[in-house]
Order: C-alpha cells, then structure tokens, then sequence
C-alpha cells in the first residue's frame, strides 16, 4: 500500500498536438512520462525549464504506438534506464518499429487496460479507448488523495470513459479539430473520415461535451491538448469549449480562470494540484 496523502502531485505538457507528444506527472519523489513523441533533445529541455533531467525520470508510460506518441522512445530509453509500461499491443508494434532503433527489452512492461500499477508512491490506472491502434489506452494518476485524468487520442467518448475521468483534480483532454476547418481543409476525404470517425479524434464540441460531463468543484485546472496543426487553434479550442460548458454550466464563466490549451512548439508551465 502506498501513502495518496503525502507529497502534492503536479502535472506539465511537454509537447502537445498533432506533431508530437510528451507530458509529465508526477511529484517530488516520482516523475513519469506519458509518451515520448518528440525528440529526446526536447524532452530535456522540457525537464530543465521544471529544474529536472533525464535521470530524474522513474517511467515512462505508452498510451499508443503511432509515431506522434513514440518516435522519441528510441534514443530516449537508450539514455534512461526507466522502465517502459504499455500494453501487449503497443508493445509489440514498438517493437516491429526499425525506425526506433533498439530498445533494450528489458525497459519494457506490459500492462492489461483496467489494471492498476505502483510506481514509487504514485498508482496509475489505464483504461481502454477508442482509437485506431493495436491496444491504446489513457491513464489517470492517484497521489495525495488527488487525481490527475489524462485523455486524448480517443474518438468518442461514452459512460466508461466518464467514469474513468469523473473525480479529477486535473484534466488534460483532447481538443484535437474544429469539425468545420477540417471538412474543408486539404485532407484528402478518407484521413478526414478517420480524424472524425469513431476510432478517430475527439472535436472540441466533443471535448467540452466530455468535460462537462466531469466537470466538479474540485476540478481546479482543465488543459486542452493533442490540438491539429492544420485543423484547429488554440482560441478557437477554448471558446468552443466554453461555450459547450456555459450551455449547462452557467457559472462556469463566473469561476477563477481553469481552461488553458497547451502550446505545440512550448513545454507549458508546470501545474501543482491545489490542496
């Protein structure tokens, strides 16, 4: 058993969006790294604008394998000697991955989807979404009698999903596209189709309607991310989001400012959980 009471948890983007992804949970004893989709050279300088290194890192966990999430994982795990936890499936197409390079294998653990695991004195549970990859999953992360949820790459959500978020004291959720900028922009029919589709993105009237089906007093900090290059703006992500949230949630504009995007090209600034 571990102590959820004794050390505040916090929560960074290092990278955020469609060309790479790379976020930071943990606290002053545990520091975990939720995918490894931008270059190592990044991810250290992510770390050192929060005063850590690359040896200050206890895990990392994989949501999935696509490149946006994992093309860093290589060089990465060659420099750290932190395990590496994902599912059979992710592992697996990890593995089948040359452009990674190697990985040493024994850095690699694999987790069932539902299954909690303990890493230092933080639990990390990982639940099943839809998304087109072999076994994807998005975890939420248990310290300090606090919770941080963490979803993106999912496209749609359902009653499963929001159990799985209900509670947080931090959320970091997809709002990957603006339907109406991707119907009309330049993807070719079938990978707008995919983005849209239920094994796809979430929109950002798909995320506020996710949030608002979460949303609760303790929910002090509320991060838009996995934001499209091509298909969205950071602006245009937050108003559509809050104006979901203020169809049901009248007050919600009347409360202290929670609702920020994380930057693509930026490691964002790091968010300790309110006590």
């Amino acid at each position: 058993m571990i102590d959820e009471r004794a050390i505040q948890m916090y929560f960074a983007s290092i990278a955020s969006g469609s060309s790479g992804n790379c976020l930071l949970v943990g606290n002053d004893d545990t520091r975990i790294l939720i995918d490894a989709g931008v270059s190592k050279k990044r991810i250290e300088a992510g770390l050192r604008s929060y005063g850590l290194s690359l040896s200050d890192i206890t895990a990392v966990v994989l949501t999935h394998e696509h490149s946006d999430h994992v093309k860093g994982l290589g060089v990465l795990s060659r420099a750290i000697s932190a395990p590496i936890y994902g599912t059979r499936g992710t592992i697996n197409a990890v593995r089948r991955m040359q452009s990674l390079g190697k990985v040493n294998d024994g850095q690699f653990n694999i987790i069932k989807p539902g299954q909690d695991i303990v890493i230092n004195n933080v639990r990390v549970h990982s639940f099943s979404v839809p998304h087109d990859a072999a076994d994807p999953v998005d975890y939420s992360f248990f310290g300090e009698g606090q919770k941080i949820g963490a979803a993106a790459d999912l496209g749609y959500f359902d009653d499963e999903i929001v159990r799985e978020l209900s509670g947080c004291d931090l959320l970091y959720i997809e709002a990957n596209h603006d339907l109406r900028m991707l119907e009309t922009g330049p993807y070719p029919y079938q990978l707008k189709m995919r983005i849209a589709g239920n094994y796809g993105h979430l929109s950002n009237e798909d995320s506020g309607q996710l949030i608002g089906r979460v949303l609760n007093e303790g929910l002090g900090s509320i991060i838009l991310g996995h934001l499209s290059k091509e298909n969205n703006y950071p602006d245009l992500a937050l108003k559509a989001v809050e104006n979901e949230l203020l169809q049901d949630f009248p007050e919600f504009g009347e409360r202290e400012r929670l609702l920020q995007a994380a930057s693509r090209e930026e490691a964002g600034n790091l968010i300790k959980i309110r006590r």
